[in-house]
């Protein structure tokens, strides 16, 4: 990440290890990362998908004006390849939400096409309203919408290229990929470095921006592997998301854990936050290549309140290999 010009923003403003000894010796703090202790109960049933669906739909449905969100314009200084990529060059946006991501990278790219997809076809529906309203006619051509929860369902076949959808024809599969979710952090990519070699995904580039947060962790191995069997060889992943000791995560009680740095808000909707180590186990795991892991360490100020917040998040570009 560069620290030059007009991406200063991304420096780090703190550093991250003063911060987890500063939490770490807190008292007040221990809950956040005492697994043993914690007030969650173990035996507890894990929500369904469908609830995790509802919860994000409801989110969206009261926050439908767009001004809850701001256009994430810094994502085209943090990843560059958004913008340096060849002529119609495909992007998969995974959880879109209400647009905020897709539209500075549509605006500032004209020839990138963009497939979105999110759990909830309400919350699709504003994100076209979203991108509509904007004054760039051109935009809608190169915005394509999809519902699909990435974490129980997979990708449809028709993102596949084109050598590869006549392979799930024959097969009658309607999903790039039917893998098997895995109770554990630790898993085992389905594909052998044999299967690597042909071609299955048909995109360039997948970005998960806040998005892999929202998934329950059983859940997470499943959402990284379909992310990889979508990309074609040698595309990348970009990833942005909380990380670990992150203001929000220290502002949830402790009654509102529900895992280990696993929480959940009283609406329903899920935060998890993220070290780099199990970023790069679960990226690794799938089989993707490690370009980029690192933390953003930002301060913000509420102008309003007069208070400075650290806000942390983990940054990350993966790449699928590339063909021999």
């Amino acid at each position: 990440m560069s620290c030059e010009g007009e991406a200063e923003y991304f420096c780090k403003d703190f550093d991250w290890e003063e911060l987890r000894a500063e939490v770490e010796a807190n008292p007040c703090f221990r809950y956040h990362f005492d697994s043993l202790s914690s007030s969650y109960s173990t035996q507890s049933p894990s929500p369904s998908a469908e609830s995790d669906v509802q919860a994000w739909k409801q989110f969206h449905i009261r926050h439908a004006s767009g001004k809850f969100f701001k256009e994430r314009r810094y994502l085209l200084k943090e990843f560059p390849e958004l913008l340096s990529c060849p002529p119609y060059s495909k992007l998969l946006e995974v959880g879109c939400g209400n647009g905020s991501t897709v539209l500075p990278i549509l605006r500032a790219n004209k020839d990138v096409i963009i497939y979105a997809c999110d759990c909830s076809n309400e919350t699709l529906e504003r994100a076209k309203e979203f991108i509509s309203a904007t004054t760039v006619a051109s935009l809608m051509h190169r915005f394509h919408t999809f519902c699909c929860d990435l974490s129980t369902d997979g990708f449809p076949n028709w993102l596949a290229c084109n050598p590869c959808q006549d392979k799930f024809l024959q097969k009658q599969s309607n999903c790039l990929s039917d893998v098997k979710e895995d109770n554990g952090l630790h898993f085992t990519s389905p594909y052998s470095s044999e299967e690597c070699d042909s071609c299955v995904g048909g995109v360039d580039f997948v970005t998960m921006i806040f998005t892999l947060s929202a998934v329950p962790l059983e859940r997470m191995p499943r959402s990284i592997t379909e992310c990889f069997t979508v990309l074609k060889p040698g595309g990348m992943v970009l990833f942005r998301d909380y990380g670990l000791y992150d203001m929000t995560m220290l502002r949830f009680e402790s009654d509102k854990k529900v895992g280990f740095r696993e929480y959940m808000r009283s609406d329903g909707t899920r935060s998890y936050f993220f070290c780099l180590d199990t970023v790069r186990n679960l990226f690794l795991c799938a089989g993707f290549t490690e370009l980029e892991l690192d933390y953003c360490c930002v301060k913000s100020v509420n102008r309003r309140k007069g208070k400075s917040m650290r806000r942390v998040w983990v940054h990350g570009k993966f790449q699928k290999p590339a063909l021999n």
